[in-house]
């Protein structure tokens, strides 16, 4: 076992140290682009419900889980438990495949607007579309290096 894993010692940041330490300051980014993403998707015109419903979903979903784990971060509620440390490394794994899964159906959504749709909605879309491929990376990105940080734990 680890050094670090045995004495329990944490390398989760908490109060405000987690916005100046990486990958944990990806989570406003990640706030911000998913808020994007949910405002331009809610706003534009639904082509198919049942692609844009899986959108917002996703988008919904990682944007409040992003925030409560933020907000458990900056009051320290982890407590310098390992378990926290595999929690955030499966929550952004999770999140990845899911917004990855929302990029891909919502620039399907947007090529279906092409033709025959105002050219407003059609913007929207693509708006959405670049907004989610972003959110979609920044999740990348924090998953691979909360799996690098769950196994050096």
């Amino acid at each position: 076992m680890a050094p670090s894993a045995a004495s329990g010692v944490s390398s989760l940041p908490s109060g405000f140290a987690v916005f100046t330490t990486f990958p944990d300051l990806l989570f406003i980014f990640e706030f911000v682009f998913g808020g994007l993403v949910w405002i331009l998707v809610s706003s534009s015109h639904v082509p198919i419900p049942l692609i844009q419903g899986w959108v917002m979903f996703a988008s919904v979903f990682c944007f409040v889980a992003t925030t409560v784990l933020a907000f458990l971060y900056v009051i320290g509620a982890h407590g310098n438990r390992t378990s926290w440390i595999t929690l955030d490394a499966a929550y952004h794994c999770v999140a990845s495949l899911f917004y990855f899964g929302a990029s891909v159906l919502e620039a399907l959504a947007a090529i279906q607007l092409q033709d025959g749709f105002l050219y407003k909605y059609y913007h929207e879309n693509i708006s959405a579309v670049v907004f989610s491929y972003v959110a979609t990376l920044l999740y990348v990105v924090h998953a691979v290096f909360s799996l690098i940080r769950w196994k050096s734990s």
